[in-house]
Parts: structure tokens; sequence; C-alpha cells
């Protein structure tokens, strides 16, 4: 998790897409995703008596550290005056959102059914890996929707009150996450993002100094992952796309492969430009045009690494991560149409 920067910043729609498989039978598996709801403690916390509130805190909540030192960005200590001050200013300054997204998240049953589903299947796939508790938090605005603590998997509530939360709706929040960001603060992708957290503990990200084509698969088995973590989740809500976006890319599929390879010329460029152009964070690709997608390289090297596995179904999901991105390309022969 990162320090919030701007602590003093105060203040869907159906979602749809393709779906995949089912996936196989993981009723069998158990699985203990306990949650905890840090919201509540924390703002339950009496002002007028917040040291003693918080000596209560730091000794029954393990993500307590975490909360104070990288979401408020303050020791924790109870007898430090900064500590005191920052989280009074932010209970009484954060209230009112607190309350409304108190209400919204008063019944999370279906949060609780929906990432145990989700752990059944990572642990069918990686059955040693150590699953945890879901603890709910909310901090300021920029503080991470989604991060993967020491004593859990951290949810900012804060990120997830629906696109068209009031707090979102401000000229200053808009700067911070335009719509096209915001679009996604729905409750519909906290179990995508807790999954997509872990998958980045499961298979880190480290193709950052490798040329572009290398860092589309790498970042496609990501989302290939989350096909077999989540199988019946939309494709929009794994991607972030909007349904039409998504019909764009499906229909405009060698179009965009073709606009790859002609306009780059070198698939393993590491031209800082090229890998933002296809892989960065935006309202849409600028060779591509308005109605594309941002980060629509992800898209293509998750249709590749889909292709690859299909022609080798007798590769494991662990093999397949392993698989060198460049023999992934050559040995899928991609040739969208």
């Amino acid at each position: 998790m990162k320090i919030s920067t701007i602590f003093f910043l105060i203040f869907s729609s159906l979602f749809i897409g393709c779906t995949n498989s089912k996936g196989p039978d993981v009723s069998n598996i158990k699985v203990d995703i306990p949650i905890e709801r840090f919201d509540k403690s924390f703002f339950a916390l009496d002002t007028n008596n917040i040291a003693a509130g918080l000596k209560e805190l730091m000794q029954s909540r393990d993500f307590y550290t975490d909360f104070m030192q990288q979401v408020l960005g303050v020791s924790g200590s109870d007898t430090n005056k900064v500590t005191l001050d920052v989280s009074k200013f932010f209970i009484r300054g954060y209230s009112s959102m607190y309350q409304s997204l108190g209400k919204q998240y008063s019944d999370i049953n279906w949060l609780q059914k929906d990432i145990q589903k989700a752990f059944q299947y990572v642990k069918y796939y990686f059955p040693v890996y150590k699953t945890s508790k879901i603890i709910l938090f909310m901090g300021p605005l920029d503080a991470p929707g989604v991060a993967l603590t020491g004593s859990g998997i951290a949810v900012g509530l804060h990120q997830y009150g629906g696109k068209d939360f009031p707090a979102y709706q401000s000229m200053e929040v808009q700067q911070l996450f335009p719509a096209y960001i915001s679009r996604r603060f729905e409750p519909q992708y906290i179990v995508v993002n807790c999954i997509k957290a872990v998958i980045e503990d499961i298979y880190p990200d480290r193709s950052g100094a490798k040329g572009l084509v290398e860092q589309m698969i790498e970042k496609g088995k990501q989302w290939w992952l989350l096909d077999k973590f989540l199988p019946a989740t939309p494709d929009s809500l794994k991607t972030g796309f909007t349904r039409q976006q998504l019909e764009w890319c499906e229909a405009n599929e060698g179009m965009i492969w073709n606009d790859i390879i002609t306009t780059q010329k070198d698939l393993y460029t590491k031209d800082p430009m090229a890998i933002q152009n296809y892989l960065g964070e935006a309202p849409y690709t600028q060779s591509l045009g308005p109605f594309s997608p941002g980060k629509i390289g992800q898209w293509i090297g998750w249709q590749i690494v889909k292709k690859f596995a299909d022609k080798n179904s007798s590769t494991s999901v662990a093999d397949v991560l392993k698989k060198d991105a460049r023999k992934i390309l050559e040995e899928a022969k991609y040739k969208p149409k």
C-alpha cells in the first residue's frame, strides 16, 4: 500500500460481457475467508477520547499499523500528537461519507459468498497458496482500493461507492479519478480487484524491462489466470472495459494486431511512448481512436495466451505462466482476422 498523498481531499448500471465456462467443480474445496470490519471499529472511536480508543484498536486489530502508517501517513502511536490530531480530523471530516458507505455495506453476505467461491478456484489451481482474511476499511479518496498486506487483503470502501457516489463528482476528485476510472468504483469490482491482488502475489508482473509484445503477453497471462479464478465473471469486470469497448475489440481484433505490427515494426521495442500507448491506463488507445479502450495491449496479450493455452491444453496453469513470452507468441501462431 502507498502512503496517501492527498489526505486533506474531502470531498451501476449492469455489467455485461462475455464470460467463460463455469470452470472445474470446486464445491468440495474448503476455504475460510473471514471479513473484518476495521472501518466500523475506527469510525466508532470517540474523538473526545481518541488516545484510549487508538490504544485499544492497536491491541485488537493487526491491520492497525498498516492503516495508520500507509493510509493516514502517521506513526500510529497513541501518545503521538500528530497521530491523535490526524485521526480526529479524519474521523470528523469523513464521517458523513462513512455513514453513506456504512449503509451501503451493512449487508456483505454477497461479498462473503463471492470471495469464498473465488478462493476455492485459487486453491484448486494453487493448493498451497495461503489464504487470508478480507479487511474492510475506509481511507482518504486517493488511498488504495485494494492492497495485499501482512494481515490480509485490505479493501478500501472509499473507492467502491458506485460511479454516481456524490463524493466522486467534484472537479477535484474528477481530476484525480476521471470518469473512465471512477465508473469502475462499483461494488462489483471488489472481488475482481481482490483476486488481481492475489494474482500479483502468485505471479508478479516483472515485465517492465522487456519489450512491448513481451509486456503485453506477460500482462495477458494475469488476465488469463483471472479467467481461471473467476470463470463466471463477465469480461467487462475483469478488464474494466465497457460492453461497447469489448465488442469493438472483438470485432476489430485483426485490425488492432495489424496496427501494432505495422506501426511499431519492432514488436520488441522498448520505446516508452509505444508501451504507454498500448499498455497505459487511458480513456482510449490514441493510435486506434475513441472507440478503443486503454490498455488494449493487455487485451491482445490475453488473446495470445488463450490461443497458446488452447493449442496446448495438456500444459498446466503453472507451466503456462512460466513459459517465455517469445515462445508463447511463436507457438500460438496468432493471426487474428
